[in-house]
């Protein structure tokens, strides 16, 4: 298993946003992306919402970073991490122009995009955007089989139901051969759909037991990824809680961990990269190469 993080500030939810991140900025988004950088972090994150009900921003926050402009800026003050959206909204892109605008994301990183993909349920901002709200999940799966057929293309091609392309150059377009899709989603349907044309399920809302039946029932490839969230996390004030943790969502079958850090600062959360980062070495957790920079 590897641990990723899910990137504070971007995204605040309520009741696991800490409260330095109100009023925190780039800066001490950078600094921290750095810290993860060095110290041989898996992935960083960002989420998609363009604009969110005010009647439902207490449940789901009203703060979301753009992705594109935030993980373009995190490209250049990192060197190793990968760069996660998580997620995209499906439905509010038309394949090509995600292949276009994280296409270039890839190659100005150096090949490190992962693009995590969702159907979408706010049937509110679909309608604001004038995108289609029904028939999501056929949709989405022709979109997810699109975008497979465009990411690493300069003149892609795909013909379908609700996307049909040819005979049109992207430039430029993904360094990766193959850009490493995730899936989100809660049902049996999402780790189907991730199964079949992702490499990598990133559920939600799911208890690890649920979760762990969902895994031992599917047919999943070789290779294929289980990112399993957990936390608020503190490593360095509860360390034995922290491995308990780790420990079961390994259990459950993740493959990488996407953590939520409990700090009270950013410097805070900077020590507790360091924390957990030790924690989870010697719990046998992989980490990439630690250059040894000072902090």
């Amino acid at each position: 298993m590897r641990i990723g993080i899910v990137t504070p500030v971007v995204v605040q939810l309520p009741g696991v946003r800490s409260e330095w991140e109100r009023s925190a900025g780039i800066e001490e988004i950078g600094v921290i992306a750095e810290t993860a950088d060095r110290l041989g972090y898996h992935h960083l994150t960002c989420s998609e919402h363009v604009a969110v009900p005010a009647a439902v921003a207490e449940e789901r926050g009203a703060v979301y970073w753009d992705p594109l402009a935030t993980l373009g800026y995190l490209a250049a003050r990192t060197r190793r991490i990968r760069l996660a959206t998580q997620v995209l909204v499906l439905g509010y892109h038309h394949p090509l122009a995600i292949a276009k605008r994280y296409g270039t994301l890839d190659r100005i990183s150096g090949g490190r995009l992962t693009l995590g993909l969702g159907v979408g349920s706010l049937r509110e901002e679909f309608e604001l955007l004038g995108a289609p709200f029904e028939g999501l999940g056929p949709r989405a799966d022709e979109a997810i089989a699109a975008l497979r057929a465009a990411l690493s293309r300069r003149e892609p091609e795909f013909h379908g139901h609700f996307y049909d392309f040819s005979g049109f150059v992207v430039e430029p377009h993904a360094r990766q051969e193959r850009v490493p899709i995730w899936i989100g989603g809660r049902t049996a349907r999402s780790l189907r759909r991730a199964a079949a044309y992702g490499d990598g399920w990133v559920p939600f809302g799911l208890s690890l037991d649920r979760l762990a039946g969902m895994l031992g029932e599917a047919d999943l490839p070789d290779g294929f990824e289980v990112v399993l969230s957990v936390g608020p996390l503190d490593p360095a004030g509860s360390p034995g809680a922290t491995g308990d943790a780790l420990g079961r969502v390994r259990d459950a079958g993740a493959t990488v961990a996407g953590v939520t850090i409990a700090a009270a600062s950013a410097e805070d959360y900077r020590e507790q990269l360091h924390a957990l980062r030790d924690l989870g070495a010697a719990m046998g957790i992989a980490f990439g190469p630690h250059d040894g920079s000072a902090e």
